[in-house]
């Protein structure tokens, strides 16, 4: 049986969110949120907060095993950006793009 969890609109780069996910993908789930603890990492808290959620909606609302849980597939996936501008010389404008990202934890009991 496959469960999943999402974190949406993540105020991080989509690609230093994937440096971490990429770590973690095909781990045993408990062995993957003792990894993302000792990671110091930014990136890796809310990786961590995703997979306790995945966690416990495969423990309360289908009565799974976190001992037995894979994390199968990760994703970091780009959300929408903030763009704003920052004054430069003589009156001229410079753009900054702010991304976000959508973090999405498929496990599975196999």
């Amino acid at each position: 049986m496959e469960v999943q969890a999402i974190y949406k609109n993540v105020r991080m780069s989509p690609q230093k969110m994937r440096e971490v996910v990429r770590q973690v993908q095909g781990m045993n789930a408990v062995e993957a949120l003792a990894v993302l603890k000792v990671v110091s990492r930014k990136s890796a808290r809310a990786v961590a907060k995703t997979l306790q959620s995945a966690i416990a909606n495969a423990e309360n609302n289908h009565g799974l095993r976190p001992e037995k849980l894979t994390i199968k597939n990760a994703f970091a996936q780009t959300a929408g950006s903030l763009k704003r501008f920052v004054p430069k010389a003589r009156g001229s404008a410079g753009p900054i793009i702010k991304r976000n990202c959508h973090i999405k934890i498929v496990l599975t009991d196999n």
